[in-house]
């Protein structure tokens, strides 16, 4: 709603893109009793089978918890579907493994959930409001946004559809069309890295009892350097499987032979787990797929238009934030529609001011944990400064939370959660001196 002239005006909202962010930004727009049309380009994910390439399985945590608490939603995902994972189980070359804990203070874990699941979750609560209409295979064509027009093109029957909307959002991922037509408007900046490295997605099936084949309460990891392999588990007992490696390295991989000595000398123990026809079904059935970070700014036009989610910030998922930034996105937008009483000029210029930096913040973070769980895991530098962290926060919670607990287990903005962990690098490089210092100085005494 909106007041104007001291009369209450339901907005009519139009949400392109559906998907996750878009089905749960609608919910919101709807408990304030908007109108909304969520348009989305393909068909009902309800009625579709998983696309191969786009991960089936996703790390919910807290930022995304909150918004699903928000819209009554977080106790159906958490107890009847997801499966908390409480560490990082890190497999050695040889086979061995041993575990690295995300929280040993309060024990708190993040949850593997279903894509699918919770996609037709979010399309199902919508069916609850009137005021929500779902339009699937319509495909975005133009845009003006500044007039809040669109024209779509069902894919079905190729029939055009033009839409006039107080508000357009824009979730449409990280090619979104509704940034394309942004990138008309002046004084929008945009970038876009591609990294080199892409990733495969494999799979882990049951046992023959239907059980798990692994300890299924972590997040597997296989690092080796300069790629890595992960599972993160399904409700079926099975594991998704996914290997991220340079684009290289995939070509040069390109017989049965080859993909078998590769996995014999850096993943041995997946062999068996996988099995090799379907080890080879899977990799050659598919192809790597790219990773991509995109930054922009300001993510509104007038009081028309906003994109949230990867439109606004596609990070790697090399922090399981994906997603959650994106709820986290539709979290703050409710508030400012609380804070503002639905004015959409403030609304939007607000949330563009500042949420740019959390998500060039996380944009970042991302990256930086890809070389973590690949490498800077198996290095004792590592695990010395995750036990000091770990340390430090059970004496004083208050003063020190490490990077990765702020970043997963609180609602603490990203940009500050850098800033934390710059004063802490900052306090410990001055404990390290010091110590070397009254070493030193021991060392000059005892030979006196």
């Amino acid at each position: 709603m909106s007041i104007q002239n001291g009369h209450t005006k339901h907005l009519n909202v139009a949400v392109v893109g559906g998907g996750l962010v878009g089905s749960l930004e609608a919910l919101f727009l709807a408990r304030r009793g908007h109108r909304v049309s969520l348009y989305e380009y393909r068909e009902d994910i309800r009625k579709t089978p998983h696309v191969r390439g786009r991960s089936i399985n996703l790390a919910l945590s807290v930022r995304g918890r909150r918004a699903l608490r928000d819209v009554g939603l977080e106790d159906i995902m958490i107890k009847e579907h997801g499966i908390p994972m409480r560490a990082r189980m890190i497999h050695r070359p040889d086979g061995s493994t041993y575990s690295i804990p995300y929280d040993t203070r309060t024990n708190q874990c993040i949850y593997s959930v279903g894509r699918n699941y919770l996609n037709a979750v979010l399309l199902k609560e919508s069916e609850n409001y009137k005021n929500v209409t779902r339009h699937f295979n319509h495909k975005l064509l133009e845009a003006n946004l500044p007039k809040g027009e669109l024209k779509f093109v069902k894919m079905d029957t190729k029939e055009t559809v033009s839409v006039d909307a107080d508000l357009i959002v824009g979730t449409d991922g990280a090619f979104s069309a509704v940034r394309r037509a942004m990138l008309k408007q002046p004084l929008f900046d945009f970038s876009q890295q591609y990294i080199e490295h892409g990733y495969l997605e494999l799979c882990i099936p049951p046992n023959c009892q239907g059980g798990f084949q692994m300890p299924p309460n972590y997040l597997h990891i296989w690092p080796r350097g300069n790629f890595m392999m992960i599972a993160l588990p399904n409700q079926d007992c099975s594991w998704t499987v996914t290997l991220f490696m340079p684009f290289k390295n995939f070509k040069g991989i390109d017989s049965e032979s080859k993909l078998l000595e590769f996995f014999e000398k850096y993943f041995p123990d997946s062999i068996p787990l996988i099995g090799e026809k379907k080890l080879i079904d899977d990799y050659f059935g598919g192809s790597p797929s790219p990773l991509i970070t995109i930054k922009c700014r300001p993510y509104h036009v007038s009081d028309k238009a906003i994109i949230i989610g990867d439109a606004a910030h596609a990070v790697v998922p090399f922090y399981g934030q994906g997603m959650n930034a994106g709820f986290e996105d539709c979290t703050i937008l409710n508030n400012l529609f609380q804070k503002h009483k639905d004015d959409l000029t403030q609304i939007l210029a607000e949330f563009s001011n500042t949420r740019w930096q959390d998500a060039f913040a996380i944009c970042d973070l991302a990256m930086y944990n890809y070389i973590e769980m690949r490498d800077l895991v198996t290095r004792p530098s590592y695990r010395i400064r995750k036990a000091l962290d770990d340390l430090i926060y059970w004496i004083s919670p208050d003063l020190w939370v490490p990077l990765y607990n702020s970043v997963t287990f609180s609602t603490m903005p990203y940009s500050q959660c850098v800033k934390n962990r710059q004063w802490q690098n900052k306090v410990l490089a001055i404990i390290i001196f010091a110590a070397g210092v009254f070493a030193f100085i021991l060392l000059c005494w005892a030979r006196r």
